[in-house]
This record gives C-alpha cells, structure tokens and sequence, in this order.
C-alpha cells in the first residue's frame, strides 16, 4: 500500500485523478493490495486500454507498393484520378505529399486528394503538422493527434481545431500525451460538426455548463471516450447533441457518473472500466448491444444500478455481476433479486446473447442465478464467468438446483454455453450439472480452465464428460480462458460482423470431450 501511495505522490499533484486515488487507496484494507496495484495501473498506465489503431500504410509498405514492375511502365500514373486520389490518400502524409515531385500527372493529386494524417508520421517537427493542416485545402478524411508534446500545446491545438473545423474533418483521433490528464480541451473542439468518428484519451472535457442548445455534432456516429474526465451534465450534452450517433464506448472514466440513456439512434454501448453509480436505459429502441464491464467501485460498497427500461432490440448484454455489493439489476422498474416474482415486466425477450459474473463460492451471488435466468427468456448463448473470492460464505450443492424451479431459457433456449474461468469449486460442478441434464436444445458448452490452471483443476475438469446430458446432440469442448479485463477490445464489442464479443477464445485450441457416461453428485 505505501508503494502506491508513494507512487502517486511522486507524480505530484494531477488534480482529481489524484483525489481519487488517494481517497481509494486510504479506504483500503491489507487484503485489498492487489486490487489497489490494479487502480493504479487504471489511473496511471492508461495505455492498457483499447486505442484505436492507425490505419495508415507503413512508409515500408509505401514504398514497396511503389517499386516499378520489370518493363519500366509506368501503369499506375495512368489511373483514374479518383483511384489515384484513393491510393494517396493511404500513404503516410510525408509520402503522400512527395507523390507531387513524380510527374506533372501527380502535382496536383495529394491536395486534391482527401487528407489523411498521423502526428506520429511528422514529429518531432510539430511545426509539420501546422503546415500540412494549412497547405491542404480539405477534406480532412482522418486525422491522429496522438503523439504530440511540444510547449505551448494549448494554443497549438486551439488553432488545429479551427482548421480541422474549416476543413471538414471527418474522423479524429485525439489523444494527450502530455501530463496532467485534467487538462481541458479547448471549446472550440465542439464546433466539429462535419465529424463521423470521434476518440477522444486522456483528456479533460471541456466545461458545457452554459453553452447554447445547438446540435454540435449533426454527422457523429462513432464516439469513443478513454481516460477521459467527463462528468454527468457534459455527456448528457454529448448524447443530446448527436442525433444520428450509432455506437458509444466509455472507458476508464474515474468521475462518478450516472448515465441516463435516451436516444432514437444508438446500437451500441460499451461501459468499461468506469466508475458508475447508475446506468439508466430510458429510452433507446434501437439499442442492440449494451457491454458493461470491470465496473470500478473504488470507495466502500458503491453499487451500480442497471436500469433497463425501453430497449425493444436489445439483443446482447454483459456482463452483469451477480455481487450485490457491485450491481443491482432493474427491469421495468422492478429490483431483481432471489424470490422476486416473474411478470412481462421483469422480462427482456429479446436479449439472445448474455454474460453473467458469478462468485461460486458466495451463496448468494449463485442464489441469484435462477431470477436474473428467469428475465432473460430467450437466451440462446449464455456466458458465464467465474468470479474469484477470498472469502466463501458457504456452497451451494445440487438440491438447491433441483429446488430451483423451471429455468425456461436453460430447458428450452439455450444453445451454446461458455463457462470462462472454470476453478474446479463444488458448486461450479453442481451447477455444470444441473444445467447439462436441463438443457434440451444445447448443442455445444465450452468450459474454459481458469488462467494458469493447477493439476487439481485439470483433474476435476475430467469429471465434466461422466456428466449426463439432456442433449444427446450436445458438444462438450474444453479449453483455457483467453485476456480478460479493463483491457478488454473495445473493438470487438462494437463490431457487428461478430455474432457473440464476448466469445474471447481460439476455437482451434479447444479439446472435445469424449460422450457422457452417468454422474452422480449430491
């Protein structure tokens, strides 16, 4: 615990990160050390978050694509101009404005030519990046600010902006690289109103108290906020603003939040890593995917209330932690909770992909299994992750499955099972049980070992193909738990060509099992 202490006050004083850290770490006990050395890295190693990627060619790959073929013709020069444009428009910016020295045929393609940009590509002369925003008359397709550090940089970035914002910038990435993270980005950065994709890391977000009540960003439909200290009323501001925004992702936020979800055109939200006190989906109808994970609770017993009101499409959502100190799940204005009574309105029929976090050993995380199973009827792939604890407060055996009652989604809906971070506990088996000789319409259930599985986990996983199966068709596949975490890929969550993201596994490396043979387990 001193050492992180020590570790934050040397970094001298970064205003509410600061406040934050100190008052988490100080509400710690001894047996907390681990999870402190975690908010640490979530404080100050922000790098292990998802960043997006630059697209751009490697000037390696540039040149190589440029190589002459052996008959000395010069074919691509001879391309349309839109194509040419095109193939400018994927060089490196340094590359891309030296295509102008080839021929008279290329003096004019790189300025007419959308522009593409990485700060990385340019620096350290910033001075660069200044002229290339200047020179080029627009439009700006894709622009990285990402790497610069240069003295000064609050006005530097001001006037970049204003060109971006002139310019029609399409897609921006923006990230701080300089301390300290509480640095506000200027106003001006709410004029971008020609922009289709927005990241913003590490940054402060400038202050909406005030501002007018005009649309800032008509176009947006990708947002991306990491490590970025945002609070109630300026994502509010944000949301409200973005009348066609598609998919939200919020990650490391260290601000307590509430977030109130209201939106005709959202599909996509992922809250990961955040320190959130609610999450209300009031109205989104056309909310597909909503990913909430590595919830941060970095003071006592905070509990984040998920409220799902009008999400007609829901269609995957996860993961939700059975631990009451962390999560309370409403549904239609209903708290679920061991012996809650079922209605149409504790019920969400769409949802076709889940994700649970289960403590194992704590009785009355399983006892919430049967209820949370119970709002979610039509469930066809259910995940469910093993959570660790250092403390059991006592097991739960076979007879309370069997005094559980009818679990529709398990007898009827359930096709795949994926069961991450198997410990070998008793009442994993009891509950891997239970469910095999339930499920009629499984076809396939993975059982992933829990990372750096012991020789008494690999022996108890064998019991797993003696269990009976209600599905003779089932397949049963075991492997290891792939990365999970706050550095979870943000990407994955928001990619729609993926049917399940939470599905974190190589199905090459799996093993199958051989077919059951009977089990008895009290």
């Amino acid at each position: 615990m001193e050492a992180a202490m020590a570790e934050f006050q040397s970094l001298g004083s970064l205003g509410p990160v600061c406040a934050v850290a100190n008052e988490f770490l100080r509400n710690q006990t001894v047996r907390n050390e681990y999870e402190a050395e975690e908010q640490c890295d979530r404080l100050f190693h922000p790098t292990q978050y998802d960043m997006p990627v630059n697209r751009l060619a490697s000037a390696a790959a540039a040149r190589f694509f440029a190589l002459p073929p052996d008959d000395d013709v010069d074919r691509v020069s001879r391309l349309p101009d839109a194509l040419l444009r095109d193939v400018v428009s994927r060089l490196p910016v340094k590359d891309a404005a030296r295509t102008a020295a080839l021929s008279r045929r290329w003096r004019g393609v790189w300025r007419s030519a959308p522009l593409v940009l990485a700060d990385a590509d340019l620096l350290p002369d910033t001075s660069a990046v200044s002229r290339v925003l200047e020179a080029h008359p627009g439009p700006f397709r894709c622009v990285h600010l990402t790497s610069t550090r240069a003295e000064g940089f609050h006005g530097l970035l001001t006037r970049w902006l204003r060109l971006l914002a002139a310019k029609g910038i399409q897609e921006l990435v923006l990230v701080n690289a300089r301390w300290p993270l509480d640095y506000f980005l200027p106003a001006n950065l709410l004029g971008l109103t020609s922009l289709t994709r927005f990241y913003l890391g590490m940054w402060r977000f400038p202050d909406t108290a005030g501002l007018r009540r005009a649309t800032c960003f008509p176009n947006l439909r990708d947002l991306g906020l990491c490590h970025v200290l945002v609070e109630r009323r300026d994502l509010d501001f944000i949301l409200d603003r973005s009348p066609v925004l598609e998919t939200l992702c919020v990650q490391g936020n260290v601000l307590k939040l509430r977030i109130r979800l209201v939106s005709q055109s959202l599909r996509c939200v992922q809250i990961i890593g955040c320190f959130i006190e609610e999450i209300f989906v009031l109205d989104a109808p056309n909310l597909e995917r909503f990913i909430y994970s590595d919830a941060w609770h970095p003071v006592g017993n905070c509990t984040t209330t998920v409220k799902i009101g009008h999400a007609p499409k829901l269609h995957l959502l996860g993961y939700l932690a059975l631990d009451p100190r962390k999560h309370v799940l409403d549904v239609g204005n209903n708290i679920i909770k061991p012996g809650t009574g079922m209605s149409p309105s504790t019920m969400l029929p769409g949802v076709k992909v889940l994700a649970l976090e289960v403590r194992f050993a704590v009785r009355n995380d399983v006892k919430m299994i049967p209820n949370v199973l119970r709002c979610f009827p039509n469930v066809e792939t259910l995940h469910i992750m093993s959570g660790k604890t250092d403390q059991s407060t006592g097991k739960v055996n076979l007879k309370f499955w069997l005094e559980s009652g009818t679990i529709e989604c398990i007898e009827s809906r359930i096709k795949l099972l994926v069961f991450h971070g198997f410990q070998g506990d008793r009442s994993e088996l009891a509950f891997l049980k239970f469910f095999f000789e339930s499920a009629l319409a499984l076809e396939e259930a993975v059982v992933l070992l829990a990372a750096d599985p012991t020789d008494e986990m690999i022996r108890k996983v064998v019991f797993l193909k003696y269990m009976e199966r209600a599905s003779e068709a089932s397949i049963l596949s075991v492997g290891r738990s792939g990365p999970r975490g706050f550095a979870q890929s943000a990407r994955r969550g928001s990619d729609f060509s993926l049917g399940d993201p939470f599905a974190n596994y190589c199905r090459s490396d799996l093993y199958r099992m051989s077919s059951p043979r009977p089990l008895y387990l009290c």
